[in-house]
């Protein structure tokens, strides 16, 4: 770790910012939020408490989530009060999409994402210290709470039409779907927690994505009108590329951040494909650079755009921060022996194996021919054209060139894999047995 190329920045806010607020505004943080003069007061104020609420919908979070995340720790860090929640009611529920009814979960398969969410969100919140944070679940309050107490004492607060308006409720209604009363509920349950948590922990404001802003308000009104008190809300912009496509997906699959679902490396890679209009604001909402450093990433980014400096950094920053720097290392030493800049031989079996399951890939028996190898992991389409693409020296295995095309397969690298080469950049792996 002594390269500069990997030291990443430790997570602080940036004290170039009179107040937390303005920080959050210039990192593109706010898309809508409650009275923005009393939030930038506050904010400036005496440590609030705060809370952002993850439902256990999937086994993990993934980067959109990430985002949330790392919203809690400026916060945290600019010495307010994190509740981090788990949906363990919520999660029963499922919060209405714009589409379609979610499917529901067991109450078993939903305890056990609890657990996996939980540890999750603990890694990125401090819990020492005066402000240190706590972690709480929804299941606590909602499970003791009987269907007419829940009718008298909630319900009685919520208006359908306003409910109706909900941009995911207005959506569904005017969709073949419909929407089930058990979703259509869900806002009225969201607003039962910033209530439950205000009247416990003193709790004021409470983040989430735009695209929850009707179920953030919820709670808001829901103080109002009970508690007769004014609370806040802050909803971050959703993240899309440049393109305008939903930013963290490709081919309907999240980038999670469960490491056994999304390898360090294929995190890596997946910020080394950041579009260059993209990189300055990937800099500002996904890692803790400095306006000063993320200035001076974006102008050596903008002076030699191949050599993805932007990219490089982004890169190194959130998978650091959601892996650990020495996964982060690993999976740029990957990168970098796997396109000629490195040891194939030197790196660990595990960080090698998942860097080979992001290429195509195949099983294949100890001793298989290369050329056969070569057609098994598609990397040409024919015996033939194997032996044309060896012959004219084309083919590495295991970054050692191959000129005969009676050459075998043996697995020489840690974990008893091979790495085959095509031309400079067409990869594949043979994850070798027997």
């Amino acid at each position: 770790m002594s390269s500069p190329a990997l030291i990443s920045r430790a997570p602080a806010i940036d004290p170039t910012f009179e107040n937390v607020w303005d920080e959050l505004v210039w990192r593109g943080l706010v898309h809508v939020s409650t009275d923005e003069g009393a939030l930038r007061t506050l904010l400036a104020g005496p440590p609030i408490t705060y809370y952002c609420g993850f439902d256990p919908t999937a086994p993990s979070l993934h980067l959109g989530n990430l985002v949330q995340l790392l919203l809690m720790r400026r916060l945290q860090l600019a010495g307010h009060k994190p509740l981090g929640l788990v949906g363990g009611s919520t999660g029963l529920v499922g919060d209405p999409r714009p589409s379609a009814e979610r499917a529901l979960n067991t109450k078993e398969t939903v305890a056990e994402w609890v657990g996996y969410l939980r540890s999750q969100i603990e890694r990125f919140l401090s819990f020492e210290g005066e402000n240190a944070a706590r972690m709480v679940n929804n299941l606590d309050w909602t499970a003791p709470l009987s269907a007419i107490d829940f009718l008298r004492d909630i319900g009685k607060h919520y208006r359908v039409g306003t409910m109706l308006k909900k941009d995911a409720v207005s959506a569904r209604l005017n969709s073949d779907e419909g929407i089930s009363y058990t979703e259509f509920s869900y806002q009225i349950l969201q607003g039962l927690d910033y209530r439950e948590l205000f009247l416990q922990y003193g709790c004021v404001l409470q983040t989430g994505g735009s695209d929850q802003w009707g179920n953030l308000t919820s709670g808001v009104d829901l103080i109002h009108r009970a508690e007769g008190k004014s609370v806040h809300a802050i909803g971050t912009p959703l993240i899309t590329n440049s393109d305008g496509r939903k930013f963290g997906k490709s081919e309907g699959n999240a980038i999670w951040l469960d490491a056994k679902l999304t390898s360090p490396y294929a995190m890596y890679q997946f910020w080394l494909n950041t579009d260059d209009a993209d990189v300055a604001d990937r800099l500002k909402v996904f890692t803790f650079l400095t306006r000063a450093e993320i200035e001076d990433v974006v102008a050596a980014h903008e002076a030699e755009p191949f050599r993805r400096i932007g990219q490089k950094r982004v890169a190194l920053e959130v998978t650091s921060l959601v892996h650990g720097e020495n996964a982060a290392a690993a999976a740029i030493a990957a990168s970098d022996a796997l396109f000629g800049q490195g040891d194939l031989t030197a790196l660990d079996a595990v960080t090698l194996a998942s860097a080979l399951r992001e290429l195509p890939n195949a099983e294949l028996p100890s001793g298989t021919p290369v050329v056969q190898a070569l057609v098994d992991t598609g990397l040409v389409t024919s015996l033939s054209e194997a032996r044309r693409a060896i012959a004219q020296g084309g083919v590495t295995v295991d970054g050692v060139k191959i000129d005969d095309d009676s050459a075998v397969v043996h697995g020489a690298l840690p974990g008893g894999v091979s790495v085959l080469r095509r031309g400079k950049k067409t990869l594949a792996g043979v994850f070798v047995r027997g």
